[in-house]
């Protein structure tokens, strides 16, 4: 029997960035093999007139509607309008919100964007984010015991994505690339503060990234012991008994996303202090 992709309307509506509700019906939708959503996402939503043009647009399109709206007012005609249209609409916060004013017994302010205010923790995280891009792949060793977080590994094993991502999180995070029979920096050797974690992967894995790369016209490239899977297995060889040597711990990224490696590397920090 062929397999079909059958694809819908994915509405998300917000009024603030979005990115609660893109995560949320990625989510959601990912759980479903044969169907595909069409995302449709309206941020910054915030009066009746922006509201309703979104509706119209919902009305051309029908779908499923997920929204993060704190004004009642305009929730209440996200849903009536939906009932109206015939398509599902779900509030996403709501019912988180009425469970944390449960137990906290607080009111709920509903103040359009609250996690985005700039306080101290936007601020860490824009100086994470300048940490790690003045620290990808070996530059400046000299300031590496200021790091949260080193990543090391061998060429192609997603160190500058993954140091991104973590530092979007706050975590000050340096990479340096392995290089087969090159010693690491000593500055590594003797850093105290940070948490060093070495990012693996199979040999084909890393062979077919590395085949797919496309290569700058570097003096003295060698492209077939770059991508060769003896050459690699070397290469691996060698990360493996570095970090044996000094007790790091691996992470192997072959079926991990760069989330899933950021996540992997947050839960060893404090099982590791």
């Amino acid at each position: 029997m062929e397999n079909r992709t059958n694809f819908f309307h994915l509405h998300l509506i917000s009024d603030s960035t979005g990115e609660t509700l893109i995560s949320a019906g990625r989510a959601a939708s990912a759980q479903f093999k044969s169907a595909q959503a069409v995302e449709h996402v309206y941020p910054l939503i915030r009066n009746r007139k922006q509201l309703l043009a979104v509706l119209d647009a919902i009305d051309s399109e029908p779908g499923i509607v997920l929204y993060t709206v704190v004004d009642r007012e305009l929730a209440a005609l996200i849903d009536e309008r939906c009932v109206e249209m015939g398509v599902a609409s779900v509030n996403v916060l709501e019912p988180v919100m009425a469970a944390f004013q449960l137990y906290l017994g607080a009111p709920l302010r509903r103040r359009v964007g609250a996690q985005h205010v700039m306080n101290a923790g936007y601020f860490a995280r824009i100086e994470a984010l300048n940490f790690t891009m003045d620290h990808d792949d070996g530059q400046m060793p000299e300031d590496y015991n200021d790091a949260d977080v080193v990543i090391i590994g061998i060429s192609r094993t997603s160190k500058t994505p993954t140091s991104i991502y973590l530092a979007n999180r706050g975590i000050k995070t340096a990479n340096i690339p392995i290089v087969y029979d090159v010693p690491l920096p000593e500055a590594l050797l003797t850093a105290t503060k940070p948490l060093i974690v070495c990012l693996i992967a199979t040999t084909d894995r890393i062979s077919q990234v590395r085949e797919n790369r496309i290569l700058g016209a570097t003096p003295g490239f060698d492209r077939g012991l770059y991508t060769d899977r003896a050459a690699i297995s070397e290469e691996l060889k060698y990360a493996r008994s570095l970090c044996a040597r000094h007790n790091w711990p691996l992470i192997d990224v072959t079926r991990r996303s760069i989330e899933e490696t950021a996540a992997a590397i947050v839960a060893l920090r404090p099982k590791l202090r």
